[in-house]
């Protein structure tokens, strides 16, 4: 850092920064083309003869990770078919995929006729129950393999490209808060509009305030997002989430584009509501898909992988610093609008298909004549009830572990969401000699520390689990953590002591820039590594704990009640650019650094602290699982 002082970064090294995703699309692609193609089968290896013709996109309706498993004894082969459509090696493959087909379509006509497939069914049924039971026992052993544990392989070819689709996420939505100054020298300059800040700053160039820009920043981004982030949820648990998460991308990438020719705060404020509505639907759809693929106990570790778009997004938000220095505000988000346009291109080419995903929910068929229609009639009646987003979500939320895990969850993206909006322009206020150095150290925090707390937060919280689990089973030892917690609840362990220690390192890197302190900015910027080391593993066990209360039937709904968590926790942002436009406005004593110190430090660190409270409520609340509770009624 003192180096850097002296020898600022140039821009055309900045500029050279930029390409490096790119160059890794391309080896990951080319890398694909040479050993990982066809993706749809990079499950698949010739020595794992147990998977041998079982196709990639089948294996995520396997028994062992689709929540219709437990009708596959009982229910007729056309539900087989369903779950594995590409089987059509069955000696009576036509006539039932000629039945299956009309179904699907919905040319089923009247009752009667509905009545009268329903029965072919269950004809061809009877005529082929030997050749069934063979295969069903094929598909038992396809499926017991398929429940050991994911590979690290099998994990990365599955997340990388949902990945990189996050990491265009993150960037887009972040940059805005590198692009705005709102230092005394760029804001009170009488010619302001026609300087050189208003080719760097957005606010200066489009004539916009601290409140504004709260407004622009977090609540105008969340209209939409919160809005959408049910309705991402449940078309999660129902169609091809793969075209979501190439759609919501396009759709934000396009947003951005258009952010970058606005002439006007109004048109800025605009295309922010379009870019949070599209955002809301990649989340969801992602880990609904990671939920269904990986085994459970790498699930927590693979949410984190992807969690981890998080920081790596932020990270290159941060050096937009040094972009914006080169290319100026408009050209920044040019650039990040392209890098989600090429986005959408490679995860077209490297996600699996999930296109069978509709046809595993289309129907239902009994397996005897004489109560195909009786079963089939209540099914179709439980799925209109369980159909409906509302009571999903009443469901969920009647679980008191969930509540609380909702409560403590919106309360800690308070505190994130105030970090991420309102740290860069209090750092280059703070220390305005120091904006190129910081735009690379905070790269580095964010994208390095936060990357690396991320993902060892879900390694070690799957690794408690497991050792949770087993000592239970022999009954070794007691103590207080056996005591308290159990293999659901055990990751919350994280986010609780995550929480508490990110208090003291949060307030210290905020309150240095006020001291007599020598090297206040290497200080500072110390206390925010330990803060993003510490707090930021949070987020893979959460969703490890939510997903295995609600259960995989109604994961996607659940994931959308996170989201609009989130996005309700943008109201945090927003209220503290209102009070502190307020003290500004009103002749406050303090400097406008120091105003915004404050807020930050106190705000966050409550946050943090009534989460890691709540974090610990749900641990003691009652977790049993949708399932059980049905089961058990």
């Amino acid at each position: 850092i003192s180096r850097m002082k002296h020898r600022p970064i140039s821009c055309q090294t900045a500029a050279l920064l930029f390409p490096l995703p790119l160059f890794s699309i391309v080896i990951l692609a080319v890398a694909s083309v040479n050993g990982l193609r066809p993706l749809e089968t990079a499950f698949l290896t010739p020595s794992s003869p147990s998977t041998v013709g079982v196709p990639c996109s089948s294996l995520s309706l396997l028994p062992s990770t689709c929540h219709h498993h437990h009708h596959l004894s009982s229910r007729s082969d056309i539900n087989i078919m369903m779950h594995h459509p590409r089987r059509r090696d069955h000696p009576l493959n036509e006539d039932r995929w000629r039945l299956f087909n009309t179904i699907k379509r919905g040319d089923d006509g009247d009752d009667r006729n509905q009545l009268r497939l329903r029965r072919e069914s269950t004809y061809l049924k009877a005529q082929s129950t030997n050749t069934d039971e063979e295969q069903g026992d094929a598909i038992s052993t396809t499926a017991t393999s398929s429940s050991s544990s994911s590979s690290l392989k099998e994990i990365l070819i599955l997340v990388f490209p949902l990945l990189l689709i996050y990491i265009s996420n993150q960037w887009s939505r972040y940059s805005i808060s590198y692009l705005v100054d709102f230092s005394t020298t760029a804001t009170t300059n009488a010619d302001a509009a026609t300087s050189a800040a208003a080719f760097q700053a957005m606010n200066v160039d489009l004539q916009f305030t601290q409140s504004q820009y709260g407004l622009l920043a977090s609540t105008a981004f969340t209209i939409l997002f919160a809005l959408s982030s049910l309705l991402a949820g449940s078309l999660a648990d129902k169609y091809d989430r793969k075209l979501l998460t190439l759609g919501s991308c396009t759709i934000w990438s396009l947003a951005t584009l258009f952010t970058s020719q606005a002439s006007s705060y109004e048109e800025v404020l605009a295309a922010r509501v379009v870019m949070g509505g599209a955002c809301a639907f990649a989340v969801p759809a992602a880990y609904t898909l990671i939920a269904d693929t990986v085994s459970k106990d790498k699930l927590a570790f693979s949410n984190s992988i992807y969690g981890s778009g998080v920081y790596l997004g932020g990270a290159l938000a941060s050096l937009s610093l040094l972009l914006d220095e080169s290319v100026g505000w408009r050209g920044t988000l040019g650039v990040i609008g392209g890098f989600g346009v090429v986005s959408v291109a490679a995860a077209g080419l490297l996600l699996p298909s999930d296109d069978d995903r509709g046809n595993a929910n289309d129907i239902i068929v009994g397996k005897a004549e004489d109560d195909t229609v009786q079963s089939l009639s209540l099914d179709e009646n439980e799925e209109k009830e369980e159909s409906g987003l509302v009571k999903n979500s009443l469901q969920i939320l009647s679980i008191p572990r969930v509540q609380f895990l909702f409560l403590a969850s919106f309360l800690r993206f308070c505190s994130g969401l105030m970090i991420g909006v309102w740290a860069a322009p209090y750092y280059k206020q703070a220390f305005p000699d120091s904006a190129t150095e910081y735009a690379v150290v905070n790269a580095l925090i964010v994208g390095a520390m936060g990357l690396t707390s991320g993902i060892l937060g879900g390694y070690i919280a799957d690794g408690l689990s497991t050792w949770i689990k087993e000592t239970k089973e022999e009954q070794k030892h007691t103590s207080i953590i056996l005591k308290y917690f159990d293999e659901q609840s055990i990751p919350l362990l994280l986010p609780i002591v995550g929480s508490t220690l990110a208090i003291p390192a949060w307030y210290l890197t905020t309150h240095t820039a006020g001291t007599t302190t020598t090297n206040a900015f290497e200080i500072a910027m110390f206390w925010l590594a330990v803060e993003y080391l510490v707090a930021e593993c949070w987020f893979g066990p959460t969703i490890a704990v939510l997903q295995s209360a609600v259960g995989p039937s109604k994961t996607g709904t659940a994931q959308g009640l996170f989201v609009l968590t989130g996005a309700v926790g943008n109201l945090a942002p927003t209220l503290l650019g209102w009070i502190y436009g307020n003290q500004i406005d009103g002749g406050s004593a303090s400097s406008s650094s120091e105003v915004l110190a404050n807020l930050l430090g106190w705000g966050v660190c409550m946050g943090y602290l009534l989460s890691a409270i709540f974090f610990a409520v749900s641990v003691l609340s009652d977790g049993e699982t949708l399932e059980a509770s049905s089961k058990r009624n």
